[in-house]
């Protein structure tokens, strides 16, 4: 298996002191389409042992210069879900049925907390990632990356 590299960009400013701080260690991604030749329209999922590190621009996002404000650390963690209006759906394992935690549940409270939302609330995080994502009717395919 070949370990890939990913620079992710910060841009929940409220996350980056504890990002550089060591006390946030996770980061929920949109799940990006694969552009490359024979592989296009695939989604483009990261996975444990991967190297991941962080940026922020300089200025204006893609027309400025990447600030790297992390070295490369691997994943430790790459869960699938998707991204609801509503919350949070995370398919178990067996039977073949997505698990919706609406934001107001504990534990979308939890992945706040973790994910460096402040305040930590599940209703936050869901503000956080409709504002940062389009959010369609039947959801978005995300992962709940740890380093």
């Amino acid at each position: 298996m070949t370990v890939r590299k990913w620079n992710l960009p910060l841009t929940y400013k409220p996350k980056i002191e504890p990002v550089l701080l060591g006390k946030c260690r996770q980061t929920i991604r949109v799940c990006g389409v694969s552009k490359q030749k024979g592989h296009g329209g695939e989604l483009v999922r990261k996975a444990v042992g991967d190297l991941v590190r962080f940026y922020v621009w300089s200025g204006r996002p893609y027309w400025s210069t990447r600030i790297n404000l992390t070295e490369y650390e691997p994943l430790t963690g790459a869960k699938d879900i998707l991204i609801m209006r509503d919350g949070l759906a995370c398919p178990p394992a067996w039977p073949l049925s997505l698990e919706l935690y609406l934001w107001s549940h504990p534990v979308c409270s939890e992945l706040a907390a973790l994910d460096g939302i402040f305040p930590a609330t599940g209703e936050e995080l869901g503000r956080v990632l409709r504002g940062k994502n389009n959010i369609p009717l039947d959801g978005v395919s995300a992962q709940i990356l740890r380093w």
